[in-house]
C-alpha cells in the first residue's frame, strides 16, 4: 500500500493501515528528532505523541503529497512546541527556585543579623577584662601571648578569661545549635 493510501485508510478508521503507517515511520522520526533533543526518550515522546494526534485528527488529514515530508514536518514542529513549553516550565521551576533561594538569603541574612547582635549583647555583658580580652583577640588578632604582655598579666589569665567569655557566649546561644558550630570554628 502506498503511503497516500495508507493516509485515505486511516481517515476511514483502517486500525492496521495506522500500524503499516506507524511501523514505517515510527523509527525514521525519532532518529529525525533525537537530532533536535539529544535525547532519544524525549524524541520518543514526542513522536509517539505525533502519531496519538494523526489518529486523533484523521478524519479532518488533507495531505496530498508526501506523506513522509507531511509527518516530517509534523515532527519538526512538534519538537519545537515541547522545546517550548518546556522552556516555559524550566523558567517558572528556575524563577520559583530563584524566589525560594532570595527569600532564603533574606531569612539567612535576617537570622545572621540577630544572632549578631545577640553575640553583641552578650559581649556587653562580660566583664570588663573578660571582654577585653576577647575583643584583643578576636577583634585585634592578637594571639593570647602579645595580649598577655600587653595587658600585663599572664597567659594563663588570657586563657582562663578567654574561657569564660566562650562558656557565657556558649549559654548565651545554647538553644540556637548552628551558632554554636559557627562560634567553635570562630573561637
Amino acid at each position: 500500500m502506498q503511503d497516500l493510501e495508507l493516509i485515505k485508510a486511516i481517515q476511514e478508521d483502517d486500525r492496521s493501515a495506522f500500524k503499516i503507517l506507524f511501523k514505517k515511520y515510527y523509527g525514521m522520526l525519532v532518529n529525525y528528532v533525537t537530532t533536535f533533543t539529544g535525547r532519544k526518550p524525549a524524541a520518543e515522546d514526542i513522536v509517539q505523541q505525533l502519531f496519538v494526534t494523526l489518529w486523533v485528527k484523521r478524519h479532518g488529514l488533507n495531505i496530498t503529497k508526501s506523506v513522509k515530508g507531511y509527518l516530517y514536518t509534523v515532527a519538526h514542529r512538534a519538537y519545537v512546541d515541547h522545546y517550548r513549553s518546556s522552556k516555559r516550565k524550566n523558567a517558572f521551576f528556575d524563577e520559583l527556585k530563584e524566589k525560594a533561594i532570595r527569600d532564603s538569603i533574606q531569612e539567612n541574612k535576617e537570622t545572621a543579623e540577630r544572632r549578631i547582635q545577640k553575640l553583641k549583647e552578650i559581649v556587653e555583658t562580660l566583664p570588663p577584662k573578660c571582654r577585653e580580652v576577647l575583643e584583643l583577640n578576636k577583634l585585634s588578632g592578637l594571639k593570647y601571648q602579645e595580649i598577655a604582655e600587653h595587658l600585663d598579666v599572664s597567659i594563663k589569665t588570657v586563657e582562663s578569661q578567654m574561657r569564660i567569655a566562650f562558656q557565657k557566649i556558649r549559654e548565651g546561644f545554647e538553644n540556637d545549635p548552628t551558632i554554636l558550630i559557627f562560634i567553635s570554628k570562630l573561637f
